[in-house]
């Protein structure tokens, strides 16, 4: 890896991810997909050419223990407490543990965020992405759908806002995460979330 991002990855117990999946697959064959696509998006994340490194966040020990073979470093998700005015809370408290690891590590990096259900990303579809992004203080990339967040980043020195959830790409914007110009054929923006997801992917 020769670029200057660092990229965190955060991914929530295994058991506890994709839940809107529970009508189309068991708690085992759920937790088996989403230890199966972080690996696939780590992969990917690590092999881009613009990424330096790669935080994971995640209490998942099998998935901590696998990403040791992925040259990741890998960090337990912190503690949080559920908040009625914050959406995704713990994956708040993960994005932001993850971006002050990478600060720690590298103080003068670009930091950016990728969900690990990204499956299908294609290296070049992030270097790609994160070109653009290098023009902006704050930036983020929706989903397919336009209303979810598949990237986000901030410059050296600026930190990230991070308003994972339902409709997060609104929020971001409104935050200052600039929406960016990113084709909707991407693969970074096909993430798994739901049953005709899967199908995709």
């Amino acid at each position: 890896m020769t670029g200057s991002w660092w990229v965190v990855v955060p991914v929530k117990d295994a058991r506890r991810g994709k839940s809107r999946l529970a009508g189309v697959l068991d708690d085992d064959a759920r937790a088996a997909l989403v230890r199966s696509m972080a690996r696939d998006t780590l992969r990917a994340v690590r092999s881009a050419r613009s990424v330096a490194g790669v935080v994971l966040v995640t209490p998942d020990p099998d998935l901590a223990a696998a990403a040791a073979t992925l040259d990741v470093v890998v960090v337990d998700e912190p503690p949080h407490r559920p908040a009625a005015d914050v959406p995704e809370p713990g994956l708040r408290a993960a994005v932001l543990a993850g971006a002050a690891h990478a600060r720690t590590l590298h103080p003068d990096a670009p930091v950016a965020v990728v969900p690990g259900d990204l499956p299908g990303l294609d290296p070049d579809d992030l270097d790609a992405a994160l070109t653009l992004a290098a023009e902006h203080e704050r930036a983020h990339v929706p989903d397919a759908e336009g209303t979810g967040t598949t990237l986000l980043t901030a410059a050296p020195g600026c930190d990230l806002r991070p308003r994972f959830g339902p409709g997060s790409s609104a929020r971001h914007a409104d935050a200052g995460h600039v929406r960016l110009d990113v084709p909707q054929a991407s693969t970074l923006r096909h993430d798994v979330d739901e049953a005709r997801h899967l199908q995709q992917a």
